[in-house]
């Protein structure tokens, strides 16, 4: 299926736990129709040489509306 969110664009999230944040689309995975969203979806992650880093999760496109 081709998704109308490209890579760049301004989206809201419009469902879910994060409702109402807008941010930029940083990756899309059109085959499981996910899309990754700058600041939204924070996970911690560990690196034994950098520490604690958060960083963002996929979220369906779903969720989402073009701004």
């Amino acid at each position: 299926m081709k998704l109308k969110i490209k890579k760049g664009s301004q989206v809201k999230v419009i469902s879910g736990a994060e409702k109402g944040k807008i941010g930029t689309v940083l990756e899309v995975n059109p085959s499981r129709m996910l899309v990754k969203v700058e600041g939204v979806r924070l996970m911690t992650h560990f690196d034994r040489k950098e520490g604690i880093k958060k960083k963002e999760g996929y979220i369906h496109y779903s969720k989402v509306a073009l701004v």
